[in-house]
């Protein structure tokens, strides 16, 4: 459930930035399409490096050690 909200709040956030820079930048065909790749290609990231860290807690691969006291 997490994953998938959390997954929308960054796509909302993506269609967001999308929007504002084509309204607020708006300097020309070539420029519209170098901020649009700016956003959408750090939205992605951000999601990416938040969903390879959400995911790595879900199956860790080192498994702590208890003490046996």
């Amino acid at each position: 459930m997490g994953f998938v909200v959390t997954s929308l709040i960054f796509l909302l956030i993506g269609i967001i930035a999308s929007l504002s820079t084509r309204i607020f930048f708006n300097k020309g065909p070539s420029a519209n399409l170098f901020h649009l790749t700016l956003v959408l290609t750090s939205t992605t990231c951000c999601w990416m490096m938040w969903a390879i860290v959400y995911l790595a807690q879900m199956n860790p691969l080192i498994v702590p050690i208890l003490s046996g006291e």
